[in-house]
């Protein structure tokens, strides 16, 4: 099979590429680097049927090219990280539904497998724990830029399942939970990598807002599985389907696991959503995903523990940190 990965040089795509070009794929990785990193995937060089493609989705000709040529996209790319969000909230509505739009519409032409990923972050505010897939979704007001990422990759869905009803084009939705790992970057305010680098810099660990709001943490290794049975699977073809663990754990809870598994001396340091993002921030109370239906279609469920997915973490940055060291300099230090 020939995969093509609109994101693959990003956290998830980097892994997912790597597991299927291990099983005998053939990978195609298209991303412009805005929030990927060559670093991820230049592990991959050495298989032979790896290419990518330093571009942007809407290079149109290009897309369309890579598109014709591939069995399956996997749609990766998009505007990620809350800091990102907040930031820069034009480009997380213009990068996620364009971005979208132009790939379901050259693979609607030959009729390819279009995987979507979207987020936990379509439940909003609901308070109906664990979310399901056929729950209502709780938006607050769009007054409020902090729910601009959750209504595109909503309209992400509604654009994927459209083209499916209408013009037959076969699309997986799926809905990511905080999935974390080694390579994923704290650039954009992703918790656990930042968590982990200050504990092992032994400076403060920064909790955002009172540290009471608990999510559920999914192992990477266990994302990639899920993506790839569902892909397998012409059951879901059309669907809607949550990935994620259901161990939950308060973010204050993280910190002090964090700190713990790292033999830190950190302390831990509270600071209020508006002072970290912007005035009048709202967070959700709790993320749970009900995965009921990813079972049901894979028989499988994620289930990493999370002091597993904590030591992963670390032991990269570890790694990372060694050899950032024992790497020799190039240059003259002299100007």
């Amino acid at each position: 099979m020939r995969y093509l990965i609109t994101g693959g040089a990003g956290f998830v795509g980097s892994h997912l590429a790597e597991r299927l070009l291990t099983r005998g794929d053939s990978v195609v990785l298209l991303d412009n680097l805005s929030t990927g990193s060559m670093e991820n995937i230049r592990h991959l060089k050495s298989f032979e049927k790896l290419q990518y493609q330093l571009d942007s989705i809407e290079n149109k000709q290009l897309l369309t090219e890579l598109v014709d040529d591939a069995d399956v996209v996997i749609h990766l790319a998009a505007a990620v990280g809350v800091r990102l969000i907040v930031e820069s909230p034009v480009r997380t509505i213009e990068t996620n539904v364009n971005g979208t739009q132009l790939v379901l519409e050259a693979a609607s032409k030959k009729r390819k497998l279009v995987v979507t990923a979207s987020t936990s972050e379509v439940y909003g505010k609901s308070t109906n724990f664990p979310f399901r897939e056929d729950s209502d979704l709780v938006l607050g007001p769009t007054t409020k830029g902090r729910w601009s990422y959750a209504a595109s990759k909503a309209l992400d869905e509604f654009l994927a399942l459209s083209y499916w009803k209408e013009k037959k084009l076969p699309v997986i939705v799926v809905r990511f939970f905080n999935t974390v790992g080694p390579r994923q970057t704290g650039r954009y305010g992703m918790v656990l990598p930042n968590f982990v680098s200050q504990a092992l810099d032994n400076q403060p660990i920064t909790i955002y807002g009172s540290g009471k709001q608990s999510r559920c943490f999914c192992d990477v290794r266990d994302t990639v599985e899920g993506l790839i049975r569902l892909m397998d699977n012409e059951r879901s073809i059309g669907e809607v389907v949550n990935i994620g663990n259901t161990e939950e754990v308060s973010i204050e809870d993280l910190a002090r696991i964090v700190k713990q598994r790292c033999g830190s001396s950190s302390e831990l340091v509270y600071i209020p959503y508006e002072q970290a993002y912007e005035p009048g921030f709202e967070d959700m109370a709790r993320r749970i995903p009900c995965i009921e239906k990813l079972e049901s279609l894979t028989s499988f469920r994620p289930r990493t523990p999370l002091t597993e997915i904590i030591d992963r973490v670390t032991s990269y940055f570890r790694e990372k940190r060694a050899s950032a060291q024992t790497r020799p300099v190039t240059g003259s230090a002299i100007r």
